[in-house]
């Protein structure tokens, strides 16, 4: 770029599906989150709401992008990043709202850290607990501990060691960060054929952080950036559905993880332990939010609790 040329405008792929409200007040902190210009292309799976449509026609710098229908999360994020290889670009959902300079600040992060493939924020609920959104990659152990335990005893050691709750929040490298709000490298993206579109929803962020791990880049978090999530909208509308999809998708993760001949008593015991898990699911909305993030907004630093004030409280999806 010549000197005293501006910027491209920073790519944001909102993936939409009836978002309602909560667009608006996304397009609207994002446009105090960053001094850059920015192209937001809005991947919609089929809204019906009109939603979409509306705010694409009232402003310039957003524009509608059909993926043909429910496509999911990854493969609509896939498409709003196709005809981009190079720089930065944001992925997130449509209920994410900014705090002021908070793309800015992700930018600032990225550029000191060489490797980064991607880069992701606090992320605050709207009650203001900070949701641990940066974790290690789910060992089997982990993964098992946290699976069965996190929704009757959030506290325990295996939740609290791959969320890393117990850690006061600094800028480091992670083993995967929330697809909920990412900026990502778009070299690094594209060098593993971004998402795995054969995740519906849920563990395409834990599968992209994987495999771009396997190829030498980083995840980076940057909890000077904050944004506040709100969540669980599709969980509200189709909750079986969505604990089935869940479930189905840490199935797939797991079975990729370990596959093979050898693994195959493995992947049959955890087909079996996560089926009779997603019944209980359907009849226990405990088990099914998952286990509550633990660190209080007390814990949190000055900066942030200083944004904390004036949130309604809902009560977060725990994963």
């Amino acid at each position: 770029m010549a000197e005293g040329t501006a910027p491209a405008p920073l790519r944001v792929v909102v993936v939409t599906y009836s978002p309602g409200e909560s667009l608006t007040g996304f397009l609207t902190t994002l446009r105090a989150a960053t001094t850059r210009a920015v192209d937001v292309v809005l991947a919609d799976n089929g809204s019906t709401d009109g939603v979409p449509e509306r705010a694409a026609a009232a402003a310039a710098d957003v524009r509608l992008l059909s993926t043909g229908g429910n496509v999911g999360y990854g493969a609509a994020a896939n498409a709003g990043l196709a005809d981009l290889r190079t720089g930065w670009a944001l992925v997130a959902n449509p209920d994410v709202r900014f705090e002021p300079g908070a793309v800015d600040e992700l930018l600032a992060v990225a550029a000191r850290w060489p490797r980064a493939a991607t880069v992701g924020p606090a992320i605050r609920t709207p009650d203001g607990e900070l949701y641990p959104s940066a974790r290690d990659l789910p060992s089997l152990s982990t993964g098992i501990g946290h699976a069965l335990l996190g929704w009757i005893w959030p506290a325990n050691p295996w939740t609290a060691r791959y969320r890393r709750e117990r850690e006061a929040p600094r800028e480091r490298a992670a083993g995967w960060l929330s697809g909920s709000c990412l900026l990502v490298d778009l070299e690094a993206f594209s060098s593993v054929g971004g998402f795995d579109p054969g995740y519906f929803m849920y563990f395409e962020d834990v599968d992209l952080g994987e495999r771009l791990a396997e190829r030498g880049w980083l995840h980076v978090y940057a909890p000077s950036a904050v944004v506040v999530h709100e969540g669980g909208h599709a969980t509200r509308r189709q909750p079986h559905r969505m604990q089935r999809v869940h479930h189905t998708s840490a199935l797939r993760y797991l079975s990729r993880r370990y596959p093979g001949p050898a693994h195959a008593p493995l992947r049959a015991l955890l087909r079996v332990g996560l089926g009779a898990r997603m019944l209980l699911s359907y009849v226990s909305a405990r088990v099914g939010a998952g286990a509550a993030p633990q660190r209080s907004a007390a814990e949190l630093p000055a900066r942030q609790r200083g944004l904390l004030r004036g949130r309604g409280r809902t009560r977060p999806q725990g994963r």
